[in-house]
């Protein structure tokens, strides 16, 4: 009986032990849990943020952040948002899970509450969600941005336009935007506009008569430009189109013209040697035409001397006859030994 009870009493013991060291450790880890989330529980309960202990802790669990969590939701109750919009614990939790940046778009809301902007918090975090940053946007649409036209840091710093008599112009201009909330998602970006911003430009200056009126009147370039809502599918609204700078650049029209008559006068001594060579080609014809006619003058007179031997023959002509041809033969010869000097003479003047 007393080994019984012996062994009886040191497996109490035992336990004793096992239950106490399961107690601290559970103590410990209450008190190392309470200690991290003290501090944030205690934040909720005084700002009324709604968020439990149980549900900090869960937080945990599910991969979120809690200090993130509840200071953005402290920010929204303490600005007032909750008031207008319905921003729940879990939609804080869920766009931190989808890669959302809580407190930007907290900051968002609260900036568009505050100048009247319209903006709900479904969004506010699909404007978050898609990459642009929200919070810029709000401002942009309190405070409007200049952008550069063309942007000098990617292009050439000047817009180069020809109006209608061929004198070129380098415009440099200024746009002023206001970001357009309701088309942030989708729309078109910065670069958009400045190319749209940019063709007008040009265009409305092409269309002009003559450069002096683009000096006279910039702001009627302006005007025309901003009246084409160059605006249309992107994230912003144009509130002015300033010119800058403009700057005379060269002559495009007469450099036009001159280029054109360059190439006239080079396809006229093109046609000009053409014709050259067609009437070289004729003059040597025309030298083997005569070169061919005096061989057949020469035979032709070859066959003279025949024809007085037949006339002899024949009886048809006598020897006065004979004697007056030599005659009128060797006056020809003398005439033709008279006139050469003369034709060489006037041919070497």
């Amino acid at each position: 009986m007393n080994a019984l009870s012996l062994l009886a009493a040191g497996d109490s013991t035992t336990i004793t032990w096992i239950v106490g060291i399961v107690v601290f450790l559970g103590v410990l880890v209450f008190f190392a849990v309470f200690a991290r989330y003290a501090g944030l529980w205690v934040q909720c309960k005084m700002t009324k943020a709604g968020i439990s202990f149980p549900n900090l802790v869960m937080m945990s669990i599910r991969k979120v952040n809690p200090t993130i969590i509840v200071r953005s939701k402290i920010m929204a109750i303490q600005a007032g948002v909750t008031r207008h919009y319905d921003i729940t614990t879990r939609d804080l939790e869920a766009h931190y899970l989808a890669g959302g940046n809580v407190p930007n778009v907290i900051r968002a809301l609260i900036a568009a509450e505050r100048a009247n902007i319209e903006l709900d918090w479904q969004a506010a975090q699909a404007i978050d969600l898609a990459g642009r940053d929200i919070l810029d946007a709000v401002r942009t649409s309190v405070y409007p941005k200049v952008i550069d036209c063309p942007d000098p840091r990617k292009t050439n710093s000047t817009l180069d336009a020809v109006a209608g008599d061929g004198i070129q112009l380098n415009v440099r201009a200024r746009v002023t935007v206001r970001t357009n909330l309701k088309q942030l998602v989708g729309g078109a970006t910065e670069e958009t506009v400045i190319a749209r911003v940019g063709q007008g430009i040009v265009q409305a200056i092409g269309s002009t008569d003559s450069y002096k009126k683009v000096l006279e009147n910039p702001d009627k370039i302006s005007q025309i430009v901003l009246n084409e809502g160059l605006e249309k599918q992107t994230a912003y609204t144009i509130v002015s189109i300033d010119i800058a700078d403009i700057d005379v650049g060269e002559n495009i029209g007469a450099r036009l013209q001159a280029d054109h008559a360059e190439a006239e006068m080079r396809v006229a001594q093109a046609k000009a040697e053409q014709r050259r060579a067609d009437q070289k080609a004729r003059e040597q014809e025309m030298v083997a035409l005569t070169q061919e006619n005096r061989a057949k003058v020469v035979l032709a007179e070859a066959k003279v001397p025949e024809a007085i031997a037949n006339a002899f023959r024949t009886k048809k002509m006598g020897l006065l006859d004979y004697y007056e041809l030599k005659n009128i033969q060797a006056d020809t010869k003398m005439r033709d030994s008279i006139a050469t000097p003369e034709r060489e003479s006037t041919s070497a003047t």
